[in-house]
């Protein structure tokens, strides 16, 4: 069915690929851009582009107003150079908090069919070996406890719950950064080498977007099929660049990084299972195919963009 679809966050690394997959899919877009540049993008995309302010609750009720589906795909990621420095994650947590609330609430007033809220699958509680579905515990840090509260806002309104496990992709600065310290011979995750890393692909989340459209309510893991240990995450980045096999930094670090350290740190053999069944499945099934794909669209000439 061609929906009308609100969605926020279109100009971020899986909004931009999302609204180009909604448009060739027949589905009438509305997306929302902060600046004239962006909204000149997300219209050269095919999409109608609008100024709304999310904080504003009657704004948002009136932007989402019309809508079959409504995407709420906001955040405000600090870039890599200062997810370390007090009060980095604040922004970013009053869009979840906020933000999140404000479209629940609009989809509650207006009739809106769905809300499909992003969400971040990393607040899972240290697993070890276990596989970690949708049930697994929930241990959310300092930085990221208002990931909570957009999943409670979109329950609310019986909404779609995308649990994302870590991005990775060419035009990110987060993945640069990966690559310059295995380049300079260091592994760029915390915690044990043989502690769980679970990834996916720009690409894959953002087709996981569009499969949600036809998903029944529910949080929904979004991760590739084959969770790695970490050394083996960091040698597959190392084999894709052609280098050796890096170190990996001391333990006391991720424990000095406070909370965001401690939830880098853990192991999390997250499993995609539940939205394998609905039809979704990714593209690139581990890091060691997907990070070959980055490397080689790097080389391309992919540059890292902010959302």
């Amino acid at each position: 069915m061609k929906a009308k679809v609100f969605l926020t966050g279109a100009t971020g690394v899986i909004g931009r690929r999302v609204v180009p997959l909604l448009v060739a899919a027949g589905h009438q877009v509305t997306a929302v851009g902060r600046s004239a540049e962006k909204r000149a993008q997300l219209e050269r995309q095919g999409a109608r582009a609008l100024a709304v302010d999310l904080f504003d609750a009657a704004a948002a009720s009136a932007a989402v107003r019309g809508s079959d589906v409504v995407i709420n795909l906001a955040t405000h990621i600090p870039p890599s150079s200062r997810v370390w420095w007090p009060g980095a994650w604040r922004q970013n947590s009053r869009v979840r908090r906020e933000v999140s609330a404000n479209l629940a609430a609009a989809v509650r007033q207006t009739g809106a069919g769905r809300l499909i809220q992003e969400s971040f699958a990393p607040i899972y509680a240290d697993g070890g070996e276990r596989w970690l579905d949708e049930t697994a515990p929930v241990a959310p840090a300092r930085y990221n406890r208002t990931v909570l509260d957009a999943e409670t806002a979109a329950a609310r309104v019986g909404g779609v719950v995308l649990r994302f496990a870590f991005f990775y992709g060419p035009d990110a600065d987060f993945s640069q950064d990966a690559m310059g310290m295995v380049r300079r011979g260091w592994a760029p995750v915390f915690g044990s080498p043989e502690a769980y890393f679970s990834s996916i692909h720009h690409d894959d989340a953002a087709a996981a977007v569009v499969a949600a459209l036809d998903l029944p309510a529910g949080i929904y893991n979004v991760a590739d099929d084959r969770p790695v240990p970490r050394r083996e995450f960091a040698g597959a980045i190392a084999v894709a660049l052609g280098v050796k096999p890096p170190r990996f930094l001391p333990r006391w670090l991720g424990k000095l990084a406070g909370s965001l350290g401690e939830t880098l740190s853990r192991s999390q053999r997250i499993a995609n299972g539940k939205l394998r069944s609905a039809g979704w499945a990714p593209q690139y099934p581990s890091v060691v195919e997907g990070w070959r794909a980055v490397i080689k669209d790097v080389a391309a000439g992919a540059q890292p963009k902010d959302g």
